[in-house]
C-alpha cells in the first residue's frame, strides 16, 4: 500500500502541472483587464498611471514568464499577493477555509446520517408504497438545481416565516458570546448546509439502496437464512456491511465537495468561505486567488480520491493495490 500511495503522488505531480497551465491559460484568454479595475477614480483612465498599475501587479510580462514565477513561488509556499485586498493570498484562503471546511463538513454528516437510513429502508421494504415515495424524493433531489433550492428556502424560511437568519455566518446587530454565539453560527448554517447536502443525499441514497439489494441477492445471504439466522442479524451483520463499502468510496469521492460545491451555495447565502472567495475573485480578475482556489480544488480532489482507494482496501480486505 505504501508503494501504491508513493506511486498515486508523484501521478499527481503532472496532473496538477497540466491542470495549472490550463487554468492560467483559461484567466488569460478571459476578457477585460484587471489593471482597470485597480484605477483610482480621481486619475481617471490616464494611459500613464494603468501602464503603472499594470507594472506594479507584474501584467507587463510574457505570460510564461508570468506562470514560470507563478509555479516557482508556489511550490516555495508564496501564492503571492491578492489584486484586490492587497493581503497574501494564504493569509485570505487562511480566514475563509476553515468556515468552508465547518460548512461542508456539517453537509457531508447529514448527507451521511440521512441517506444511508433512507437507502435501507428503500431496500428492505423494495417495490412497496414507501419505496415508492423515498425513490420519488430521491429523483426529485437528484432533478432540481440547487440554486433554485436555495432561493426557495430562503424565500421561505428566511423572509416570510422568519425563522432563520438567511445571509452570513453571523448576526451582525447583536454579538453574541460562548455558547450564544455557536448557538448564532449554527442557526445561520442549517439552510446553506441543508441546501448543500440535498443533491448528496438524494445520490447516495440511491446507490445505497441499489447497494444493498444487490448483496441481499448473494448466495452467502441465503445460506444465512436457511441456517435459521434471525432477519436483523442477516441484514445488520451479513448484507448490510458489505453494502456499505461502496458508501465509502463516494465518500471519499465526495471530500472535494467541500470546497468546489460550495461556490453557488455561499454566494447565495452570502457565507464568507472559500466558494464566496472564488467567486469574488473570479468577478474581480484577482488571479492569484483564482489560482489558489483551483489549485487547492485540485488537490483536495487528487488526495480524496487517493483516500477513497485507501479505506476501500482497508473496509475490504479482497482490494491490493501492491
Amino acid at each position: 500500500m505504501t508503494r501504491y500511495i508513493i506511486r498515486r503522488l508523484i501521478q499527481a505531480v503532472p496532473l496538477l502541472i497540466a491542470i495549472s497551465v490550463i487554468v492560467f491559460a483559461i484567466v488569460e484568454i478571459a476578457p477585460g483587464d484587471p489593471a482597470q479595475m485597480y484605477v483610482d477614480p480621481e486619475k481617471g483612465a490616464d494611459p500613464e498611471y494603468i501602464v503603472q498599475v499594470r507594472r506594479s501587479l507584474g501584467l507587463d510580462q510574457p505570460v510564461y514568464v508570468r506562470y514560470v514565477s507563478w509555479l516557482v513561488k508556489t511550490l516555495q509556499g508564496d501564492f503571492g499577493f491578492s489584486f484586490r485586498t492587497r493581503r497574501p493570498v494564504a493569509l485570505e484562503i487562511g480566514d475563509r477555509l476553515p468556515n468552508t471546511l465547518l460548512l461542508g463538513g456539517v453537509a457531508l454528516v447529514m448527507s451521511i446520517l440521512v441517506a444511508v437510513p433512507i437507502g435501507i429502508i428503500s431496500a428492505l421494504k423494495r417495490y412497496t408504497l414507501i419505496d415508492y415515495i423515498l425513490s420519488t424524493l430521491a429523483l426529485v433531489g437528484i432533478s432540481v438545481p440547487v440554486f433554485w433550492v436555495a432561493l426557495v428556502l430562503l424565500q421561505v424560511f428566511a423572509i416570510h416565516l422568519n425563522w432563520l437568519p438567511g445571509v452570513g455566518m453571523r448576526s451582525v446587530r447583536v454579538q453574541y458570546e460562548g455558547f450564544e454565539a455557536t448557538l448564532d453560527v449554527i442557526r445561520h448554517m442549517i439552510l446553506p448546509a441543508t441546501v448543500l447536502s440535498l443533491a448528496q443525499t438524494a445520490s447516495w441514497s440511491r446507490y445505497q439502496r441499489s447497494a444493498l439489494l444487490e448483496v441481499l441477492g448473494q448466495d452467502y445471504i441465503r445460506t444465512a437464512r436457511a441456517k435459521g439466522a434471525r432477519e436483523r442479524r442477516v441484514i445488520g451483520l451479513h448484507a448490510l456491511r458489505n453494502a456499505l463499502i461502496p458508501m465509502v468510496t463516494l465518500i471519499g469521492l465526495s471530500v472535494p465537495s467541500i470546497v468546489t460545491g460550495a461556490f453557488i451555495t455561499e454566494t447565495i447565502f452570502g457565507w464568507p468561505g472559500m466558494g464566496r472567495l472564488g467567486v469574488e475573485s473570479i468577478n474581480g480578475r484577482d488571479y492569484p486567488i483564482i489560482m489558489a482556489v483551483t489549485m487547492l480544488s485540485a488537490v483536495l480532489i487528487v488526495v480524496g480520491n487517493l483516500l477513497a482507494d485507501i479505506a476501500y482496501a482497508w473496509v475490504d480486505p479482497r482490494i491490493r493495490y501492491d
